[in-house]
């Protein structure tokens, strides 16, 4: 174990994140996502899993090393309930108080139709299943950048 890091990150998912770019997309999903089919189609290739975690539980734990992109109005990405678009789940308020939390700000959140929302987990970086039991807790995290000091290499005074 390391100081700081919740334990229920992974040296896996810590190495995932680490890996992650401004701008790379993360999937957190449930245990009904087609998950191990799409994450084959990823920048990571295959399948993360993060057990024991429902979705609010994993998202803090992510949110608390990996920063939302404040480049774009919605870093988050939900999938619209089938045949109602406008439909609410009691975990997209879950994840909405999640990041807004970890980000001390109100966090844009978008959804896009099952479909579209499968064709857009495939182009993320990684896919981190957990054991969430559902329905729709999927969700597609934009990372953003942080403002570090400069690295001083050489000798230190």
């Amino acid at each position: 174990m390391l100081k700081g890091i919740d334990q229920r990150l992974s040296a896996e998912i810590v190495h995932v994140l680490m890996l992650m770019g401004h701008g790379d997309d993360l999937v957190i999903c449930d245990v009904n996502h087609p998950a191990a089919t799409i994450a084959a189609a990823t920048t990571y290739g295959k399948l993360v899993d993060m057990a024991g975690c429902d979705i609010p539980t994993a998202a803090r734990a992510i949110l608390s090393l990996m920063p939302l992109d404040t480049f774009v109005p919605a870093p988050i990405t939900r999938m619209e309930v089938v045949d109602d678009p406008t439909g609410f789940q009691p975990v997209f308020s879950r994840m909405q108080a999640v990041a807004d939390s970890a980000e001390g700000r109100r966090v844009g959140m978008q959804s896009l139709e099952r479909f579209a929302f499968y064709a857009a987990a495939r182009q993320s970086f990684a896919i981190i299943r957990t054991a969430d039991s559902g329905p729709y807790g999927c969700f597609i995290l934009k990372k953003g950048v942080i403002d570090l000091p400069e690295l001083k290499v050489g000798p230190q005074p």
